[in-house]
């Protein structure tokens, strides 16, 4: 029996999740490592080599470490619940116009949980992963998400889905190390090659990063059925054709094949009409949103008016706002404008180091 305790921890094969298997095993725990198949890429039809933590050099790496440490291993497939929740709303959203965030979906639904499933079956009182984020317990007994001390390499943003059931058992090793830490620890540990293995961010299951082209495969007779909607202005006057409402984003400059004099950006989708708004930068920007689906970390509830750091994308800095519970959602409003709301992506609040919460941006106006 460890002095420390049973950890289940997921292991991709990559350097992070590598190095904190062996620092858990380091210190004393009793390391379990698992790595999990969320995606077949050859079902995507995508054109490049596989990559990234789903094919079968990762799985290979990833058990080579676990038998030279003297742990166990184990392969999770969990394609068919990856597939059905989070590839379907991938789509969905798209169809819906908005632009989704995949990572923070499988985080929240799909991997945390299929982890504590798998540690409970196994017996560890613990799960850790790999990211570049904190947790603590706070003074009033919730556990809270903090940034990394690497803010190149934070992950924070991507944790706040994540309930307090599942927090109060995860353990993240990398936070308090920066990157060039974590790559002399790999050295030091025996596996120099990982401080140079490519670091892949792309979506896992759109690894070509080609998701139009995924989205056109995935939903048959997608281009037929988008094709020949209007490009407008903000006034609704006709600019020109585009290829189909969901192969836009907002805020997307390049790749629109129209000629207006001048630089445009996609400042709002409307697939009900089949149009995309095209307007001048400074039509993308705004200063309030509403957001929904919320999860609230460090807090059971939000105060009125509540000042919060914002972030509406990952590599967003942040910006200065105010916080406002309404029915169920959250109404933000900030101190200054912002570029480039976009529905659908995540928006998370900060209170300095520390997660307030987060959720999924519904609009960027209040009702």
């Amino acid at each position: 029996m460890s002095r420390k305790g049973k950890v289940l921890v997921a292991m991709s094969g990559g350097i992070d999740s590598t190095v904190t298997a062996l620092m858990l095993n380091q210190e004393g725990y009793e390391v379990v490592g698992i790595t999990m198949k969320t995606w077949d890429y050859t079902a995507s039809g995508g054109s490049k080599k596989e990559t990234g933590c789903c094919n079968l050099d990762s799985f290979n790496d990833a058990r080579m470490a676990a038998v030279q440490h003297g742990f166990a291993h184990y392969i999770l497939d969990i394609r068919e619940e990856f597939g059905d929740f989070v590839i379907e709303n991938f789509v969905d959203e798209y169809l819906a116009g908005r632009t989704p965030n995949p990572c923070v979906l499988c985080n929240t639904h799909i991997k945390w949980r299929a982890l504590l499933k798998r540690a409970d079956a196994l017996g560890c009182e613990f799960i850790a992963t790999g990211h570049y984020a904190k947790i603590r317990q706070h003074d009033n007994g919730r556990f809270v998400v903090s940034k990394a001390i690497d803010d190149t390499k934070d992950q924070s943003y991507v944790l706040w889905g994540l309930q307090q059931d599942l927090l109060s058992r995860t353990l993240l090793p990398l936070g308090p190390y920066r990157k060039t830490a974590i790559r002399q620890m790999a050295h030091d540990f025996g596996y120099p090659e990982l401080a140079k293995k490519h670091e892949s961010y792309e979506i896992c299951f759109v690894p070509d990063n080609d998701y139009r082209g995924f989205l056109k495969r995935k939903v048959e007779g997608l281009e037929e059925k988008v094709a020949g909607g209007n490009f407008i202005d903000k006034n609704g006057k006709i600019l020109g054709q585009h290829k189909g409402y969901p192969f836009y984003t907002i805020g997307q400059r390049k790749g629109l094949d129209i000629a207006m004099g001048r630089p445009v950006f996609v400042t709002r989708i409307d697939p009900e009409n089949n149009t995309v708004v095209l307007g001048d930068e400074e039509d993308l920007d705004q200063n309030e949103m509403m957001v929904s689906k919320l999860n609230l970390i460090k807090y059971d509830a939000i105060s009125e008016g509540m000042e919060a750091v914002t972030k509406i994308r990952y590599k967003d800095q942040g910006a200065l706002s105010n916080l406002y519970p309404y029915h169920g959602q959250m109404k933000v409003r900030f101190y200054e404008n912002v570029k480039g709301i976009a529905p659908g992506q995540s928006a998370v609040f900060y209170e300095g180091d520390d997660v307030l919460g987060g959720g999924i941006i519904q609009r960027g106006e209040l009702v």
